[in-house]
């Protein structure tokens, strides 16, 4: 918790002045601002990989300096701390997803090619350090594709979808045909959520459960 002033550099850049926020610096390597309002999303961010570097500005103000993967910054100075504490939470269980995103899930896991023609699965619930990726498939080209899945699709499950694909694209057993890419599959994508997830090269896959569904009713099967 501490007074700090925010300024963002990159493809464009955005400013917080001095006031108030929390500051958290997460082990998997992101950085968020947040405010007492503004619901839970943070007012800035870094996502992973990205590394913290403290220093000092010319005034003498305590000043932290993050710099992300693609070279943006984010600089934070610190004009005084009111609070600092540390805390190890372990590993995280994952998310557990209600019945409607789980079937979701299952029948995308036995139909894959309803997401992109000639998609195949490899796992489901494939393991990350920070959680497990929904569907880990490969595609017709033979390129790995990590799928997150959503009832809802909005700006956050872009950003948990980005964090997976900055690790999975880590692994050589993943990438030697090439970088693996993502889809973002949901049954609704709100607007903003498909501008981020298209400026980042995911693709966004809209889902009709009902049609699914019926992929799985033995009376829709032809014999």
């Amino acid at each position: 918790m501490a007074r700090c002033q925010v300024d963002y550099a990159g493809r464009l850049t955005a400013h917080l002045p001095m006031a108030p926020r929390v500051l958290m610096v997460k082990a998997d390597g992101s950085v968020l601002v947040h405010s007492d309002g503004g619901s839970y999303k943070p007012l800035n961010w870094m996502s992973p990989p990205c590394s913290v570097k403290e220093g000092v500005s010319e005034d003498g103000t305590v000043e932290w300096t993050v710099t992300g993967k693609d070279g943006d910054t984010l600089r934070i100075l610190l004009e005084e701390i009111q609070h600092d504490s540390s805390h190890e939470l372990g590993v995280d269980p994952g998310l557990q997803k209600d019945g409607v995103e789980k079937h979701l899930q299952e029948l995308l896991a036995e139909h894959p090619a309803t997401l992109a023609e000639g998609l195949t699965l490899v796992r489901r619930e494939y393991p990350t350090a920070i959680g497990p990726v929904d569907l880990m498939c490969r595609d017709a080209s033979g390129l790995s594709v990590a799928v997150e899945i959503k009832r809802r699709g909005e700006i956050d499950g872009v950003e948990q979808l980005t964090r997976y694909l900055d690790l999975l694209n880590r692994e050589p057993l993943l990438t030697t045909k090439g970088p693996v890419r993502g889809i973002f599959a949901a049954q609704l994508i709100k607007p903003q959520a498909r501008v981020l997830a298209e400026d980042r090269g995911i693709t966004c896959a809209v889902v009709d459960y009902d049609a699914l569904r019926g992929l799985d009713d033995p009376s829709h099967r032809l014999f």
